[in-house]
């Protein structure tokens, strides 16, 4: 029953889509489910020259054969949801677990409103936090009560276990990044939600011991946008990459990485693998390469992470495309 989970070690940013894309293609799961917060957290992916900005279906969509799923612990945008399920023809093979939140036009306005959500945590103003508010209070809408969703719906859990008993292939895809846990990460500078694979597994109604694998998404230069501390954080004199956030547009603050943060990272998801991104910023012209064929800064890099956390780097971005992977498995 191998089930995977991909998650962010870092406060996002960290090409978790690359990656969740990438293993989609190699894997060819049966099914693909993305779990985590909900459409302030954006995915970017660059396949086949098309570059897709993703807010709430899979990073691997273009797997055309496997099934799209949301889970319950999702929150769901209906108007984010219905223009990307219609933009990339996928009425036919996404679902959404009918008892996820469902994101109300009054919790994008509390969320753009509050001075302390706005100048003080820097929200995406994506209503994230006050439609959890009302899940708490029970007063949350679900995506069963919504009459547009209605033809969408499914029990997520009932199937991914379904489909676990059958010895088939999924692969959970989580949102943000383990800094940005409200349990785990830089609070009260995080996302209104635990980011850890555990709640990821929650989220879609599977248990720990149906996990075969975590792979932790890092970067080599981390990124953060808003407020909040950053350890080791470059001021602009010291690097030359210019990053955006997907869902705001807002410049990324990036930083040296910090072993140490890695580790507790790894330790609270329970890493098996590591998946590490942006190489082509230590070896600028690894693209194409193998690893026996990264300059000796980026190998020392990966043998130092490797020692420290003593969990594999299996996979190794090397460029903005999904292609632009050194697979470390085959």
């Amino acid at each position: 029953m191998p089930c995977t989970i991909i998650s962010g070690g870092q406060w996002g940013d960290e090409g978790k889509g690359k990656i969740a894309s990438y293993l989609a293609l190699r894997d060819q799961p049966q099914i693909l489910c993305r779990a985590g917060l909900g459409p302030g957290a954006g995915h970017t992916v660059e396949h086949n020259g098309n570059t897709y900005k993703l807010r709430q279906i899979p990073s691997g969509f273009m797997n055309c054969d496997a099934k799209l799923l949301i889970g319950a612990g999702a929150l769901i945008n209906p108007e984010v949801l219905l223009g990307e399920i219609e933009k990339y023809s996928l009425s036919d093979r996404l679902r959404v677990d009918s008892r996820a939140s469902v994101i109300e036009q009054k919790h994008i306005e509390q969320d753009t409103q509050q001075d302390h959500l706005t100048k003080v945590i820097q929200s995406t103003g994506s209503g994230h936090g006050p439609c959890l508010m009302d899940r708490a209070l029970r007063t949350a809408r679900v995506v069963s009560q919504v009459s547009a969703l209605q033809p969408l719906t499914a029990d997520v859990a009932t199937e991914v276990n379904a489909a676990l008993e059958r010895n088939h292939c999924v692969h959970v895809e989580g949102t943000n990044g383990f800094q940005l846990s409200v349990l785990y990460g830089t609070y009260p500078y995080t996302v209104s939600k635990d980011s850890t694979a555990s709640t990821f597994a929650a989220d879609i109604g599977v248990g720990p011991t149906r996990i075969n694998d975590v792979v932790l998404v890092f970067k080599t230069f981390p990124t953060r946008v808003g407020h909040g501390p950053f350890p080791h954080e470059l001021n602009d004199n010291e690097h030359n990459i210019q990053e955006f956030g997907t869902v705001t547009g807002r410049k990324r603050r990036v930083g040296r990485f910090d072993m140490d943060a890695a580790l507790q990272a790894v330790r609270i998801n329970s890493a098996t693998q590591i998946a590490l991104c942006f190489m082509d910023r230590i070896d600028p012209n690894c693209t194409g390469k193998a690893f026996e064929q990264l300059n000796g800064e980026a190998r020392s890099f990966i043998d130092q992470l490797e020692s420290m956390t003593n969990v594999p780097v299996t996979l190794i971005g090397t460029g903005p495309k999904t292609t632009d992977i050194i697979d470390r498995t085959q």
